[in-house]
């Protein structure tokens, strides 16, 4: 085949079904150690079964595996259908994609083991820091490239979003991974006591807001559109959005670090810029909901515009939830309570998997040549089973982060406290049950998905895209 006249569609194949197989991973990992929380003799007293141990897994596994396998997947399509050519090589996407699942079977690896920086979400040691660092600079070149080789003048938007997160993780990864080795399984952060504090939660703020937000933003400003075959509601608004958020969400990392021995000035710009955040959000979000203008009767009958849409709705619930808990008096009662655990989850089950189930719906069939899934009705199923799980899981742990911060800072008339850890701990027990139920949920959705995928892609040979041809 004359790969000048098709699109490269083999490396978005690879990285959308690795999508849907680490789902499956992260999130049954997700599912044991909240299971682990209920009953705390699941960890059979082996070593690397320990929550503590598990739990870098699991994120690890959402956050990198699936969330940054959908994001290879949907770039590497959307920079090639919107820039009308073929990526600018197919031998370094395909590096691309061998060297993100090496980094991943590398971290289900070393972290079980208790090889770690114990730096939240950046916790792979200095030898897998390295590779990830290659891997993301090869990715940088393949899509850029594509974009300087394009054959329309036009740079469209989701484009922009994609260019900002791939540019930004690659300054936040390797500022917050500076270390010094000290063996091959060791290092130490270069940065002193609160300084690694602070550099830590500016980059665990923006890996949020660029891996996590940016990157699907980009997957939102095109799948809504195709999906539901209207132009995006405010072309002008996406591009105010754009320019808003990275100009803002840099700012906003000290809000991790309240009532720490981070400067309190420092607290209060977070905190400030945490607000401004708001607007560019919901500008964002009101965007992507406003594309259905007029064609709001689609919904009823379309399970995968479900999917993006109701995202969207959890991205903004999300995004007004999140500069609220930055609020001083409010992170007071919040902090180091379930209440995160609530908010992280609204967007990472809400927002991130939602709107990346959506884009996979209706990129697997166009991989193998096929217009849809092989079950409407299990995509229709899958987004009742989700929704669900995600209101179960949000619910129950809004309700215990709350209970929890009231608990720990009661006090009885004699300045004394009212209650003793051990009690706060065994409140939240049938909480704990109720999250356990609402992952499970989440999870069997996903069990359902690769069921809908299997047979859709059985028998069907892949197929490359032709690339329109100018006349």
């Amino acid at each position: 085949m004359d790969t000048s006249t098709t699109y490269n569609y083999k490396v978005v194949r690879q990285f959308a079904i690795m999508t849907v197989v680490w789902g499956i991973v992260g999130m049954l990992v997700g599912v044991y150690i909240a299971a682990e929380l209920v009953w705390p003799q699941l960890n059979m007293d082996i070593p690397w079964l320990t929550f503590s141990r598990l739990r870098p897994l699991h994120t690890n596994a959402v956050i990198f595996a699936f969330g940054g396998c959908a994001l290879f997947a949907t770039s590497y399509y959307v920079v090639q259908r919107t820039c009308q050519t073929r990526l600018m090589s197919d031998k370094l996407a395909a590096f691309t994609f061998w060297g993100w699942q090496l980094i991943i079977v590398l971290a289900a690896v070393t972290l079980p083991l208790g090889i770690t920086t114990s730096k939240e979400y950046a916790e792979l040691e200095w030898p897998i820091d390295i590779l990830i660092t290659i891997v993301w600079v090869v990715y940088a070149i393949v899509f850029f490239g594509t974009i300087m080789k394009r054959r329309t003048k036009h740079i469209y938007v989701a484009n922009w979003f994609y260019g900002a997160f791939i540019l930004t993780i690659a300054l936040l990864h390797v500022v917050n991974s500076a270390e010094i080795p000290v063996s091959l399984t060791k290092s130490y952060s270069v940065y002193p006591g609160a300084i690694d504090a602070m550099v830590q939660w500016w980059y665990g703020h923006n890996a949020v807001g660029f891996f996590l937000t940016a990157g699907f933003l980009g997957m939102m400003y095109y799948f809504i559109p195709k999906q539901a075959n209207r132009p995006v509601y405010s072309y002008r608004l996406s591009v105010v959005h754009f320019w808003a958020l990275i100009s803002v969400y840099m700012w906003a990392g000290p809000h991790h670090l309240h009532y720490t021995a981070l400067p309190d000035w420092v607290q209060s710009v977070g905190m400030v810029f945490s607000l401004i955040l708001l607007a560019p959000s919901w500008g964002g979000m009101i965007n992507g909901i406003m594309t259905l203008s007029g064609a709001w009767h689609k919904l009823r009958d379309d399970p995968i515009l479900k999917f993006l849409i109701v995202s969207v709705s959890f991205y903004g619930m999300s995004t007004f939830e999140g500069p609220m808990m930055s609020i001083k008096t409010v992170n007071s009662l919040s902090h180091y309570t379930d209440w995160t655990i609530g908010h992280v989850h609204s967007g990472a089950l809400g927002w991130v998997a939602m709107v990346t189930i959506g884009a996979m719906y209706f990129l697997i069939p166009r991989m193998f040549g096929k217009e849809k899934m092989y079950s409407t009705p299990l995509v229709e199923l899958h987004f009742w089973i989700a929704t669900i799980g995600v209101v179960l899981y949000i619910a129950s742990m809004w309700m215990a982060g709350v209970m929890q911060g009231l608990m720990w800072r009661a006090v009885n008339p004699d300045g004394t406290l009212t209650y003793s850890f051990v009690e706060t701990v065994k409140a939240m027990h049938p909480f704990y049950f109720v999250r356990m139920l609402g992952g499970l949920a989440f999870l069997s959705g996903m069990l359902i998905m690769a069921y809908n995928v299997i047979k859709t892609v059985a028998g069907q040979r892949p197929v490359e895209g032709a690339i329109p041809q100018a006349a």
